[in-house]
């Protein structure tokens, strides 16, 4: 017998996902922390601030640079890092640290953290519709991803075609865009080599742009340049990281209010070559071999 589905629509496009006032549960510690970098904000020459609470056994950082400039809504002059309490995480987190982890093992671990991570910033992100559908037993509400609504994973290569592997069985109905940028061994600029996102995203696409390492921050935010460019608002992107560093979260900060950032764990510098320490090395040449 047939079922017999009536849709109604759920998801108002201007209600608020987050709570604009935000803190957050420091990742060693359940002790109010703040941690500013020495690094300064070039602009306002104020430094980093990276505030920790508890709230809710959920962890996440606020990341906020001080304006010089007159007050502005916390909203918007906030980013967000979230650190996910999860103990699968953290162990995905630990093989991945491991120098002895073999090639397919930790292509699979970072598939494993990138699965976890995109289902922790779809959390109460993606739009849904509401309706009733008939049951073996009777009618039931229910509700469902929109498919409708455009969604877009977007990994950078290398390494981010690993962890966002499990992106589809996740998001069955987002597209898929590649972008390939490399990083000079010396200066450590970013170079675009190659470019697959469409000239604009549809109106009101939510974006998950995928990078395992954030350590310097050039390679993300050329990327989220060319997002914002195609018409994508900065509270419309999540970065999903497998670690992140202070000098990433800051110029993403500065540059990318309301941008909400997902990490597996946040390490405490980077050396001299660009490399998050203790990290996990070169996460392109440890997933692929080459």
């Amino acid at each position: 017998m047939a079922s017999r589905i009536k849709f109604s629509l759920g998801c108002p496009s201007g209600t608020p996902r987050f709570a604009s006032t935000c803190l957050a549960q420091n990742p060693t510690s359940s002790l109010l922390h703040n941690f500013a970098p020495n690094r300064l904000n070039s602009s306002t020459r104020n430094p980093l601030k990276i505030e920790y609470s508890r709230i809710r056994s959920r962890k996440f950082v606020t990341v906020k640079s001080q304006m010089a400039t007159g007050e502005k809504p916390i909203a918007e002059e906030r980013m967000l890092v979230f650190v996910p309490p999860h103990p699968l995480i953290k162990h995905w987190v630990s093989v991945l640290r491991n120098e002895q982890t073999p090639c397919p093992i930790f292509r699979n671990a970072l598939a494993e953290l990138g699965r976890l991570l995109i289902y922790e910033a779809s959390r109460d992100w993606l739009p849904t519709v509401t309706g009733e559908i008939q049951s073996p037993l009777g009618v039931a509400s229910v509700e469902f991803i929109d498919p409708r609504e455009p969604v877009a994973v977007i990994p950078i290569l290398r390494a981010g075609l690993a962890l966002a592997e499990h992106a589809s069985s996740i998001l069955p109905a987002s597209k898929t865009y590649h972008l390939g940028v490399s990083r000079d061994e010396e200066t450590l600029l970013p170079t675009i080599y190659l470019n697959k996102l469409p000239d604009k995203f549809p109106e009101g696409s939510r974006v998950f742009l995928v990078d395992p390492m954030l350590a310097t921050g050039g390679t993300i935010v050329a990327a989220l340049n060319l997002i914002t460019e195609r018409g994508v608002d900065n509270k419309q992107i999540k970065v999903i990281s497998a670690i992140a560093a202070p000098p990433a979260l800051q110029k993403l900060s500065e540059k990318f209010p309301g941008l909400h950032v997902y990490t597996g764990i946040i390490d405490p510098t980077v050396n001299e070559k660009g490399f998050i320490v203790p990290g996990l090395g070169d996460a392109g040449d440890r997933s692929f071999g080459t």
